[in-house]
């Protein structure tokens, strides 16, 4: 679906107070501040999302300071479709506020047929890059990540890749996504002996998916290396969507790729209920509060938010209202989410 034409958007002139209206975190030992709520095109920019949409989340996001927009080289549908209507709003809105922005994209997972469109090896990942930055249009992305872990390839090789395309200029800080904790020390090693640090680790992190706690997370604060969460709403699980049900429109029902309706299990809807009635009790709604309990700890440096309207961001960029806990509403969480 084609973006509608200029008539239906008036020239876009950024938000006067945008840095008035989010809050910044220092990502690790390094010298950027990531918003604490960041934009990811994971869903909704596809061929097959109303772009409308789209450029009013972007437009909404930037206004309200957040300066962190997150891609992949396979977001869509189709694969590299997110990343090229990106593109084409980025060239309409964005092009003068390019030094205001942080725009990350990855390579990792497959992308195209044959040995070489998948996982890690230096030539996929820096070919990636390459027809990442022909879509999007740029120069340069701030950072660039390896999506995943690959068990074949030597981590000196695919850290090596990261290293090149900082060098020649391609990406200006690199990063690394569900790698565990100890090849996340191993790859962090090797980026340094190469004069390349590694900026941040993006993992899946919510109430329902802790497994970065007992380790992961202590590793990246010793290291200096910046967090940032995604999926804090497991895939709509923890809003107030499934409270009675799945509705038609949801993605568990529409595609179940990524949620299906097994995982919206009894047991599990028992759980969203009682965090929901905690929510309300601390004024917010569900997506909120799961929000801000990830952020309650310094060692998330931002939480990576999808959206399906500018509605939509501007609730979840009011967790940022209440990010405290008191030690029994945490007792009360934790009691519900075991």
């Amino acid at each position: 679906m084609k973006i509608h034409d200029a008539y239906h958007f008036p020239v876009y002139s950024a938000h006067s107070s945008r840095y008035d209206r989010m809050l910044y975190r220092r990502c690790g030992r390094s010298g950027i501040q990531l918003p604490m709520i960041s934009l990811g095109l994971w869903h909704n920019f596809g061929d097959t999302d109303d772009l409308t949409k789209g450029r009013e989340i972007l437009r909404t996001a930037f206004d309200y300071g957040i300066t962190h927009f997150d891609l992949a080289n396979n977001y869509g549908p189709p694969f590299g479709a997110a990343e090229e209507n990106f593109g084409r709003m980025y060239r309409k809105d964005f092009v003068p506020y390019r030094d205001e922005l942080i725009i990350s994209s990855k390579a990792g997972w497959d992308m195209w047929p044959g040995p070489y469109g998948n996982f890690g090896s230096r030539k996929y990942l820096i070919a990636s890059l390459d027809k990442s930055l022909a879509r999007m249009g740029l120069d340069y992305v701030d950072i660039f990540y390896s999506h995943r872990p690959d068990p074949d390839t030597p981590l000196e090789e695919t850290m090596g890749a990261l290293h090149q395309i900082v060098q020649q200029g391609k990406a200006l800080y690199v990063g690394i996504s569900q790698y565990d904790a100890k090849l996340t020390s191993q790859a962090v090693k090797i980026l340094k002996e190469m004069g390349t640090p590694c900026l941040i680790h993006q993992p899946r992190y919510s109430m329902f998916d802790r497994w970065v706690e007992p380790s992961l997370l202590n590793t990246l604060d010793k290291l200096g290396v910046g967090t940032i969460a995604f999926s804090p709403l497991e895939q709509g699980i923890l809003t107030n969507k499934y409270l009675k049900g799945l509705p038609k429109s949801s993605r568990a029902v529409r595609d179940g790729r990524y949620l299906s309706k097994e995982h919206i299990t009894p047991s599990v809807l028992e759980k969203v209920k009682a965090l929901n009635d905690l929510a309300e009790k601390r004024g917010q709604s569900l997506a909120q509060m799961a929000i801000a309990w990830l952020l309650k700890d310094e060692r998330v440096t931002s939480v990576l938010v999808g959206v399906s309207s500018a509605k939509q961001l501007l609730d979840n960029v009011r967790s940022l209202d209440n990010i405290r806990f008191s030690k029994r509403e945490l007792d009360r969480i934790e009691k519900v989410i075991k």
